[in-house]
């Protein structure tokens, strides 16, 4: 039994080892020759020949081989939370120390593959953002989920953010993100925008795609089996090469990346494999940054982190330039965030919106989407076929909740504060994005609404800054509160309006 990390006191902090059942996951690698052996056994009758069971004695002894290592390697290892680090001690003949200063704990990463949630165990990785290939990482196999989330709340605890200031590496490329690289929409987006190219490379070339034998053939092998067997597939396939195709745009685009501050002014960010890419950034010239978590990368717990800088080009180029974070961990996003602006990313405790703004978007929902689809569906199947009239209401009643869904959703992301010397605002649900903005930043204001929000009592409020998107918006806020939420975010601008505009038309209804 794993022994919970005590908090730091003044006694000499004790040694703990890792769950015992650390021993069952040494056990995973008999799946693949059992399973070989069970198949062929069951395609051989239950006749199971010499080679097999050669083959079964030989598991059996590298089974006991590998237990007796993995108990002996449980058995001499250790680790402890002190006042100022955080140690693993491992090794049989060599016995090996190695220490993380708590300080400069960056990353506390828990992965869990199948067999470890099967098992109720997890894997902590803790390391510094100046780590070389996992050189200043520690890693413990096996720990209870329990006890490695209260070790991960001590190490995180402990860390300090302001060591950002010291550390001129605020993060670097870690493989183990890889698996967040096919949870984007380009997944499927990717392949058909491939598929276009490659049509506007041929019909530029003279040559007509769908004449091609291998075009044609795949469309007439399509069309000869039933819709039920083959549109699957066909998704499947798109699904794969998608996945494949984002891996290795990732590998490509994030080669060696590493986000650092090459003096106390400039942030730089180097990356690439084929193309390298080097952009830096003036401190005087970011104003924020942005946590997005796109809908697939964010029910995967990931977040990719832009800068709101100015002088990165246009608006396509800043997309392209701002991105100081690839598709990882949320919180490496929010450290990495945090190394960015050199304070605390305050993406939590914001202040909530109205229930008319939860109305809204159902509202906009449903007649934006479910009815439009329905009505053509309807349509096409009074003139069509009888089909798509099940297909009318088919859609209707699916999309009625999914649409709910994505409303509450949305709504649960609406957020907004001020935080010291920023501006926080949170929105999206196909993309949530939690802007950090200087305060100083803002320019100007400007508030729009609909005759619809009008009705709600709500208004959207706009700040514009010289940097990134130019304005960034506070999602239907009440009309009331904006004005006061605006002068206390960036005072001097509205004063003048909130104080004199008043008095002002009375003199002058006046004098008329």
């Amino acid at each position: 039994m794993t022994t919970a990390t005590p908090p730091v006191t003044g006694a000499p902090p004790r040694w703990h080892r890792p769950a015992r059942r650390t021993l069952l996951v040494h056990c995973g690698w008999l799946a693949a020759p059992l399973g070989s052996l069970a198949l062929t056994a069951l395609a051989t009758g239950g006749r199971i020949g010499t080679g097999a069971w050669i083959t079964l004695t030989a598991i059996a002894g590298s089974f006991a081989v590998l237990t007796v290592i993995g108990w002996v390697r449980w058995a001499r290892t250790d680790y402890r939370v002190t006042h100022d680090s955080f140690e693993v001690r491992s090794g049989v003949l060599t016995r090996r120390l190695k220490s993380v200063p708590l300080h400069r704990v960056r990353t506390v990463d828990l992965t869990a593959p199948p067999l470890h949630r099967l098992l109720g165990v997890t894997v902590l990785r803790a390391g510094t953002a100046g780590s070389t290939d996992g050189g200043g990482e520690i890693s413990l196999e096996a720990l209870t989920a329990a006890d490695a989330e209260r070790l991960r709340t001590v190490l995180l605890a402990r860390a300090d953010v302001r060591a950002a200031d010291e550390d001129p590496v605020v993060s670097r490329i870690n493989w183990r993100w890889l698996r967040y690289a096919p949870l984007t929409f380009w997944v499927i987006g990717g392949v058909f925008a491939a598929a276009g190219g490659v049509y506007r490379v041929l019909d530029g070339a003279g040559i007509e795609p769908w004449k091609l034998g291998v075009v044609r053939g795949a469309f007439d092998e399509f069309g000869a089996r039933a819709l039920w067997v083959t549109i699957p597939l066909a998704l499947l396939a798109v699904v794969a090469l998608g996945t494949v195709g984002a891996l290795v745009l990732y590998v490509e685009s994030w080669w060696k990346f590493r986000l650092e501050w090459t003096d106390a002014r400039t942030l730089r960010v180097h990356r690439g494999l084929l193309t390298t890419r080097s952009v830096t950034i003036e401190r005087a010239r970011l104003r924020g940054a942005v946590l997005r978590e796109p809908l697939l990368l964010r029910a995967g717990g990931g977040a990719t982190v832009r800068a709101v800088a100015g002088g990165l080009g246009n608006k396509e180029e800043n997309r392209k330039r701002s991105v100081i974070l690839p598709p990882a961990p949320r919180t490496e996003a929010v450290r990495t965030a945090s190394g960015a602006l050199r304070a605390g990313f305050p993406d939590a405790g914001l202040r909530g919106h109205p229930r008319a703004a939860l109305r809204r978007r159902r509202t906009r929902g449903l007649l934006l989407v479910t009815l439009p689809g329905t009505l053509v569906l309807a349509v096409l199947g009074a003139l069509l076929t009888p089909v798509l009239l099940h297909c009318a209401w088919v859609f209707a009643l699916v999309s009625v909740p999914v649409v709910r869904w994505l409303a509450r959703d949305a709504y649960r992301s609406l957020g907004h504060g001020i935080d010291g010397r920023y501006l926080v605002t949170r929105s999206g649900t196909f993309s949530r994005d939690t802007v950090v903005l200087q305060r100083e930043a803002v320019a100007a204001w400007t508030f729009s609404s609909t005759p619809f929000s009008r009705r709600a009592g709500l208004v959207t409020l706009t700040a514009a800054v010289a940097a990134g998107e130019d304005g960034y918006h506070i999602r239907d806020i009440p009309a009331d509160d904006a004005p006061a939420l605006a002068a206390a975010a960036a005072p001097g601008i509205l004063e003048e309006f909130l104080t004199y505009g008043p008095a002002k038309s009375r003199a002058d209804r006046r004098r008329r």
